[in-house]
């Protein structure tokens, strides 16, 4: 997965300036952030505040490696049954 360049509270303060008028085009000049992004993380994250930013962040990441592990252990379990059918 992609790092993101922006870390939540850079991402809540883009929001907030976007919430409070500043148009589209400004905030991806200023800031080097596509459109598609900012109304991404618009959709995602409106109206949250750094620190909920940071923790969801955090959940994500650590879905993503509980995932990885139960999708390695599951290759590993397929392994063992083949290995044990073939032997009987």
């Amino acid at each position: 997965m992609k790092k993101s360049r922006f870390n939540p509270s850079q991402i809540a303060g883009i929001l907030k300036e976007f919430d409070a008028g500043k148009s589209a085009d400004e905030i991806t000049r200023d800031h080097g952030v596509s459109k598609a992004s900012l109304y991404k993380w618009r959709q995602l994250y409106g109206g949250m505040e750094a620190s909920e930013l940071k923790r969801i962040k955090e959940l994500e990441e650590e879905n993503a490696k509980l995932k990885r592990m139960y999708s390695n252990l599951a290759l590993e379990l397929d392994t063992a049954k083949y290995i044990i059918e073939k032997k009987l």
